[in-house]
């Protein structure tokens, strides 16, 4: 991702206002007797947004495109804010190093990968976090919070890499709590603005989808 990734946020007075969420691909075959049988095509859901409900001035429009002209389109990523799940934990919440489980020690691993985890159980779905926030990520190690310089956190992958000296010992709950991004790109490579419906309170749509890690 990281050549055809660029590790700029788009613009957040907008992405606040837009609207989307994640999309399974769940293939349904119907039996001669009524009965289904059901197969989830996608292991993970992907998440597709349409930016354009959050342009409400003509400024805004401005940097959307000048955004998209930057991109070239579909050719480069970049991040998204989706303003429902963007944390860790509850947006209530602070963030706390204990929000997610992301891992247990066995005294030699030291990178862990960032995850977040929807629901408990057998059929709780755990999703990869590859773009946190720079900053904001909190990590632990049995409850008690690990700081740098004893760990250095990559925010373009959402590694978590331990120094030698603060390995996480056998059987210990490595835990991390965090703001994200979502890698996204635009789902189109043409923009048409008809400025006389914008002016009339017409949306433009910009089409956003996920680019899974």
């Amino acid at each position: 991702m990281a050549s055809d990734f660029h590790e700029v946020r788009f613009p957040l007075d907008v992405a606040l206002r837009g609207s989307g969420g994640p999309v399974r691909r769940t293939e349904i075959v119907t039996l001669a007797s009524g009965r289904e049988h059901r197969n989830s095509r996608w292991a993970d859901s992907r998440r597709r947004y349409d930016a354009g409900l959050g342009i409400r001035t003509l400024d805004a429009l401005h940097a959307v495109l000048g955004f998209f002209e930057e991109r070239r389109g579909r050719l480069y990523g970049f991040r998204y804010r989706d303003r429902v799940d963007h944390r860790s934990g509850p947006p209530s919440r602070p963030i706390a190093p204990t929000d997610q489980r992301i891992g247990t020690g066995d005294g030699t691993t030291r990178i862990f990968a960032l995850a977040k985890t929807y629901g408990s159980g057998s059929e709780a779905y755990r999703r990869a976090i590859a773009k946190p926030v720079a900053g904001s990520v909190r990590v632990a190690v049995n409850g008690a919070e690990v700081a740098a310089p004893k760990l250095v956190v990559d925010p373009a992958t959402g590694r978590v890499t331990f120094a030698a000296d603060a390995v996480p010992p056998m059987g210990s709950a490595v835990t991390a709590g965090f703001e994200f991004d979502v890698p996204v790109r635009f789902d189109t490579d043409e923009l048409t603005v008809d400025l006389a419906a914008f002016t009339a309170g017409e949306v433009p749509r910009i089409p956003l989808i996920e680019i899974l890690p």
